[in-house]
């Protein structure tokens, strides 16, 4: 006759099921976040297949669907939500004790994963993570270069870095350097066409914005005036017109070079080739405002510690920007 005590108990025989099931729950969690099989399965390296197979034995074990599915669209149950909000903070929790433990090794390492802009991120972000890597060899860098405004949390991104001159409240934010925004010109269009002497001449010719929605409105402030020096500066705002608009400055700025028009760039896409020559700043004792951000920030969603390969990667740029983008322009 078997022995009662050393027979499990149907709890107990429940109990050990559900402890082997943390890796399915966790893939429901990253599938509220995500909203993708997609991109649960390339945050854990997995198939889509090996993803809908630990839902699938996750639904056999609570013994109802968590998941609806559709061929547009994945939403969770309200059981499956309510699943997930019971389990996350018990997973960030196991994250970030993982993450600390990994941080008292002496050197940092790991996976940072980092989004910027597109033209910032080529012409300055790659060239410097390049140099990083080879002083950091145990870490590694996946770069997302994107002008959306991705969701640092629910996309898993470690880091971003943005041209702006509010940087949210909810983030930590690092400024790495300061940045303007410049009126640039080909001489060979100022040649054909003249150089505006005051804002309101632009109107009367071929300016290259930058793709936003509504008109292309310029807004521009006189520098070194007494105006300006008792913190009331002179403002002039003027909607322009030109042959192209683009989402992306390197666009502009080829554009620009082309003949085709004056452009307004952020510093970092005009600076080697005001350096250069090849382009010419325009009205340069008036200052635009307001359409690209004053500053270069590394950003990061607030949590209680940030990781050690987040802090030295943020080092290294800090370190690579100080000086900014700085053009020896005369005033």
């Amino acid at each position: 006759m078997p022995n009662p005590n050393l027979s499990p108990k149907p709890r107990q025989q429940t109990e050990q099921r559900i402890d082997l099931l943390w890796p399915q729950v966790h893939v429901l969690t990253l599938l509220a976040q995500l909203g993708s099989f997609t991109r649960v399965a390339q945050r854990l390296s997995l198939s889509k297949a090996a993803v809908s197979q630990r839902l699938a034995e996750l639904e056999r074990a609570v013994g109802q669907p968590l998941v609806q599915r559709t061929t547009r669209s994945v939403r969770l149950t309200d059981a499956g939500q309510r699943l997930v909000e019971q389990t996350t903070d018990s997973f960030e929790q196991i994250t970030r004790s993982v993450a600390e433990a990994r941080d008292l090794a002496e050197e940092p390492r790991g996976l940072v994963r980092v989004t910027a802009p597109v033209a910032l991120g080529r012409q300055f972000i790659a060239p410097q993570i390049e140099v990083f890597l080879r002083a950091q060899p145990d870490i590694r860098i996946e770069l997302d270069l994107s002008d959306r405004l991705v969701t640092l949390a629910h996309e898993g991104f470690d880091l971003a870095i943005r041209h702006t001159s509010a940087p949210p409240d909810t983030h930590v934010a690092w400024k790495l350097c300061e940045s303007l925004s410049l009126l640039v010109a080909s001489k060979a269009y100022l040649r054909r066409h003249g150089s505006p002497a005051h804002p309101s001449e632009l109107v009367a010719h071929a300016c290259l914005p930058y793709l936003r929605a509504g008109p292309a409105l310029w807004k521009f402030e006189l520098a070194g005036s007494p105006r300006r020096q008792r913190g009331d500066p002179e403002r002039v705002s003027v909607i322009v017109h030109g042959p192209l608009r683009a989402n992306n400055s390197e666009l502009v700025r080829s554009a620009a070079l082309a003949g085709l028009g004056i452009a307004l760039l952020p510093d970092f896409s005009a600076a080697a080739e005001l350096r250069s020559g090849r382009l010419t700043q325009v009205l340069p004792r008036w200052q635009p405002v307001g359409f690209f951000g004053d500053s270069i920030y590394a950003l990061r969603p607030w949590s209680p510690r940030t990781p050690k390969a987040v802090q030295v990667l943020v080092e290294h740029l800090r370190g690579a920007f100080t000086a900014g983008f700085a053009v020896d322009l005369a005033r």
